[in-house]
């Protein structure tokens, strides 16, 4: 079997992420189901067949059951598999994971947020000191279903939190706001597996300066724990 470019894999598995159905909607599947189980079979299939017989045909299996419980671990190991399948075909692309954008590129820079905010399936959290009601609304919106959000926030607070909870109102989405001081940096993290961090706040991103939006990869645990910790400490805001 020929072998994947590894630029063409990290871009399949990233569209199998961004298009994953909802995790609590699997179990006697519909056509929509199907189709996204067929496609990341494949996938599987084609980067290692061995993993894909031995393991990911029983997630396949598992995520069709009508047991919950069977659904849930077929979705984690399902979701498990294709985050390794996406960290090797990082470790063997040629161009570094960050992406440069110029003064004004203004909607350039939301597409590549969007991107990252539409691969999470099961957890979001922002890391940003100049969150607000804007930002909710520019961002927010584009998460997935049953994700749970989390924003890690500080100086916008009267903005942002009665903009969440109008969100809340309308949508059902699951977010909760805190606060913390000590950090300066601006990072989104999904489902505890990806992390990227951005040159500038999300809400302001290319509007006055060029910018950068950057994976990180070597220091992503340390990054977490960091940001967990901080998470875990701050501030709840109802």
């Amino acid at each position: 079997m020929t072998k994947i470019p590894p630029e063409r894999l990290l871009a399949e598995v990233n569209e199998v992420l961004r298009t994953m159905p909802a995790p609590d909607s699997f179990g006697g599947s519909g056509p929509e189901h199907m189709a996204w189980l067929g496609r990341a079979s494949a996938l599987v299939h084609a980067w290692d067949p061995s993993k894909a017989i031995v393991r990911f045909d029983t997630f396949v299996t598992q995520m069709n059951s009508r047991a919950a419980r069977d659904v849930e671990n077929g979705v984690k190991g399902a979701l498990t598999m294709l985050h390794q399948m996406r960290h090797d075909a990082k470790m063997r692309v040629s161009t570094p994971q960050s992406i440069a954008i110029d003064t004004g590129a203004v909607f350039d820079y939301f597409d590549e947020v969007r991107k990252v905010v539409e691969l999470a399936k099961s957890d979001l959290l922002f890391v940003d000191a100049y969150m607000d009601a804007e930002f909710v609304s520019r961002y927010l919106p584009l998460a997935s279903s049953g994700v749970a959000v989390r924003l890690l926030a500080r100086e916008k607070l009267p903005t942002l939190i009665p903009a969440v909870a109008l969100l809340q109102q309308q949508t059902g989405l699951n977010v909760k706001v805190r606060s913390a001081a000590g950090f300066h940096d601006r990072y989104v993290f999904v489902d505890q597996v990806l992390c990227y961090q951005s040159g500038a706040s999300f809400k302001d991103g290319a509007k006055k300066a060029p910018t950068t939006l950057t994976e990180i990869t070597d220091a992503f645990a340390a990054v977490l724990a960091t940001y967990e910790s901080l998470w875990i400490h701050g501030t709840p805001h109802p």
